[in-house]
């Protein structure tokens, strides 16, 4: 069991709280990191890229010259990939990139993103995150007192728009609940700040 420190907005230390070896303690398997990326990826690409192939250019139904005597090479249509305005050969098409993953290669690639953050000492636990209204300010100057001023993930127990609404404009900043949380988004930030009654939930579901 690993104790890490809590800290309020300003940044000071109010308790420790114990940390699950099971979820924070495995050691990183770093493949399922990078298959849980991929997928994740993947699964947001959009499938929309297409091209023209030669049967669909418009054009090029006759052939531009004589099999034999030109002295040019022979050709076929004026539409063929080898000429300006031709098709294209293996012309992409709108098409589906998702694929699934099983359920415990998941449940490991997000142990491992969660231990490899405490790791390198890259997990805040904070007490709470209350606010009075929906202000930017608040919450970027809570950033900066916990040290979390770059790129950073919070991870709230429950869905909290104030919370949400407000961080939204800070740029590198992105929140996340227990149930949506995803392996590219903890990898992809500086700082992972977890909120204190999160951390029982984040145990709860993955250990």
């Amino acid at each position: 069991m690993a104790n890490i420190d809590v800290l309020d907005m300003a940044g000071q230390k109010v308790s420790e709280i114990e940390l699950s070896d099971a979820v924070f303690g495995i050691e990183p398997n770093t493949v399922v990191m990078h298959q849980m990326v991929v997928n994740y990826l993947a699964n947001n690409r959009q499938g929309t890229q297409s091209a023209l192939t030669r049967a669909e250019v418009s054009g090029g139904g006759r052939k531009p010259w004589r099999q034999k005597g030109t002295g040019h090479a022979r050709q076929g249509s004026t539409r063929a990939p080898q000429w300006t305005h031709g098709g294209i050969v293996f012309a992409p098409k709108p098409r589906c990139y998702r694929f699934t993953v099983n359920k415990k290669v998941k449940k490991l690639a997000m142990k491992s993103a969660f231990s490899s953050k405490l790791r390198d000492s890259q997990i805040i636990v904070v007490d709470a995150v209350s606010m009075d209204g929906y202000k930017t300010k608040t919450v970027a100057n809570m950033l900066k007192a916990i040290g979390a001023d770059n790129k950073a993930l919070i991870i709230l127990p429950e869905v909290d728009k104030k919370v949400i609404i407000s961080a939204r404009n800070i740029p590198g900043v992105k929140t996340a609940q227990v149930n949506t949380i995803n392996v590219y988004d903890i990898m992809n930030a500086d700082k992972v700040v977890i909120v204190k009654d999160a951390v029982s939930k984040i145990e709860e579901v993955y250990a």
